[in-house]
């Protein structure tokens, strides 16, 4: 038996077993569970069935598969109040999609990850699945947290660059290399809008404008996804204005709220 894990260890290994759990809205096997947070086996199941008698994950015995659980839901949602700006911008998101036929997102910034939290789909009948609700990526991956690092100062963008430019590289190729990702900021900060050229998956484009908070601090972005046909050059300063353009309404709401 492992030895027992305490104190900020602890908070961190359960707060990586949520997060991964998050991820998979159809459950994960604790197998999967181990693979995706690094934590051995008897670790997994250990903290596993700890969440599980407090009500923060969900265990089918069925199909062997964990859930988020109940208590989870109830604290989210007395934390809404406080955190929660998608009524913000649920009809920017709506009017991307309808304007452009492209899937349109909403994201938020957790630290050094973006979370996706609204979706809504456009018409044009070919899509990307690249993003749903609760999918995180890193700052500089998705279009939405390649928006929000290019508005961060400089000296947060070097030292996110300095920590984690070995683990982009590593799970994303070569593509998120520092030297990469610095001329994809340097893009973004003269057009305003983050451009994915198929850097996640073959053939799927993203495009993301930046939200910003009551400290003028990028938190949140808007973003399209669709094929590298609906993202040609000629198209994207269009899709480009629209998106600041609901990015800037974003912001005036959530500083008015």
């Amino acid at each position: 038996m492992a030895e027992p894990v305490r104190g900020a260890q602890l908070v961190s290994r359960v707060s990586r077993l949520l997060k991964a759990v998050s991820e998979h809205p159809d459950g994960l096997t604790a197998a999967a569970a181990a693979h995706a947070t690094g934590l051995t086996r008897p670790t997994t199941h250990r903290l596993l069935a700890s969440l599980a008698a407090e009500g923060f994950v969900d265990h089918d015995v069925a199909r062997g598969r964990w859930f988020l659980g109940p208590e989870l839901y109830l604290l989210g949602s007395l934390a809404a109040d406080r955190y929660d700006i998608t009524d913000a911008a649920r009809e920017s998101v709506r009017l991307l999609a309808r304007e452009t036929g492209e899937s349109a997102f909403f994201s938020a910034r957790r630290g050094n990850e973006t979370v996706c939290l609204l979706r809504e789909e456009g018409s044009f009948p070919v899509r990307s699945f690249v993003l749903y609700e609760g999918a995180r990526f890193p700052l500089g991956v998705a279009s939405a947290g390649l928006a929000i690092l290019s508005y961060l100062p400089e000296e947060e963008v070097e030292a996110y660059l300095a920590s984690a430019s070995a683990s982009l590289e590593a799970a994303w190729g070569p593509q998120h290399s520092p030297a990469a990702l610095r001329a994809r900021i340097a893009e973004t900060r003269e057009t305003g809008y983050a451009v994915n050229p198929a850097l996640i998956l073959e053939d799927s484009w993203g495009m993301g404008a930046a939200v910003f908070d009551l400290a003028g601090r990028p938190a949140w972005a808007l973003s399209l996804t669709g094929i590298e046909s609906r993202f040609r050059p000629e198209r994207r300063p269009e899709l480009g204005r629209l998106l600041l353009g609901q990015a800037h309404e974003v912001s005036k709401r959530v500083v008015g709220s």
